[in-house]
């Protein structure tokens, strides 16, 4: 298991390098001037751009940028926006309200999602498994901006059951609306592609070894069928977890929460490179290690996976 851990950290250096290097060129090296409209209305003093030009390197070459980047990055220094607000401190302002956001997006989808993928599995062309069925078709059929406004509106606005808006602390119990928004298309897949699962292991000879010994169904079902058809759903729950932490625009936007999606919109408008370079970084070291945490996953799940 340690060689396979080591095997694969050092595999992830070179994506790593790549995908790090594609943001800083995409970000850094297209035309247009990105201290446009910092001097307000007139056009900022040669001055100016000169010290911020010897401040962030731009007067180097793409890989001396870089290089300068990385080895700032390795030693935990995000750079910082051209207000001089260090980008760490940012992130550690947004990120964990993204984090609780996408924990409870995450519980929402997995328990949902996999007691109706189980149920209707286990109890097919029922009346549940279409009521299941059309509920999954109608949610990936919606966009998750009508969704955020249609329970926004109902829910806070008409009803009053809950805030319109997130306040700036963003707690659990807030989060409980935006976080079923952002859930929302990715549970509908969840409960399909368990249900999909849990039919095929059903027809399994461990499955029907197991019944044929007389164990309860409960048995059945949690050790000998879910933890097999659980594979490909863990699978999807991973790379879920890390676009939820990436954060989510559009749900954060509806809700007006402080999280890493808004930071990277108002970046993006503001021409923040710095800030918009530091939260991709940062995302893809999210990515990266959610991937090794499910191939791990995988062993626990399932025995007869065996890491050398």
């Amino acid at each position: 298991m340690g060689r396979y851990v080591l095997r694969r950290l050092l595999q992830m250096v070179p994506v790593f390098l790549g995908t790090t290097f594609g943001i800083y060129l995409l970000v850094w090296a297209l035309p247009g001037d990105p201290f446009a409209g910092k001097c307000g209305e007139r056009d900022c003093p040669d001055a100016f751009v000169a010290a911020m030009n010897e401040k962030y390197n731009l007067d180097d070459t793409i890989f001396v940028q870089y290089g300068k980047y990385l080895w700032n990055l390795l030693q935990g220094d995000f750079g910082e926006t051209f207000s001089g607000v260090p980008v760490s401190e940012l992130i550690a302002n947004s990120y964990p309200v993204t984090v609780r956001l996408a924990v409870v997006a995450l519980l929402i989808e997995a328990v949902i999602g996999i007691t109706a993928g189980v149920v209707t599995g286990l109890r097919r062309r029922g009346f549940l498994d279409s009521l299941v069925l059309v509920s999954t078709l109608f949610l990936i059929s919606i966009p998750v901006f009508v969704t955020g406004y249609v329970l926004q509106l109902l829910l806070g606005l008409e009803w009053g059951i809950i805030n319109p808006t997130v306040s700036s602390k963003a707690g659990f119990g807030e989060l409980i609306v935006p976080g079923f928004v952002l859930a929302s298309l990715s549970m509908a897949y969840v409960a399909r592609l368990t249900r999909a699962s849990i039919a095929e292991t059903r027809r399994a000879d461990y499955v029907r070894t197991a019944v044929a010994k007389g164990l309860p169904q409960s048995r059945v079902v949690g050790v000998h069928m879910l933890r097999n058809a659980a594979l490909p759903v863990i699978t999807f729950l991973g790379t879920d977890l890390g676009a939820f932490m990436g954060g989510a625009i559009v749900t954060e936007g509806i809700f007006n929460i402080p999280g890493i999606g808004g930071l990277i919109f108002k970046s993006i408008q503001s021409k923040e490179g710095a800030t918009v370079t530091g939260l991709v970084v940062l995302l893809v070291l999210v990515y990266l290690l959610m991937n090794l945490l499910v191939d791990l996953l995988y062993g626990v799940l399932d025995p007869r996976i065996r890491y050398d």
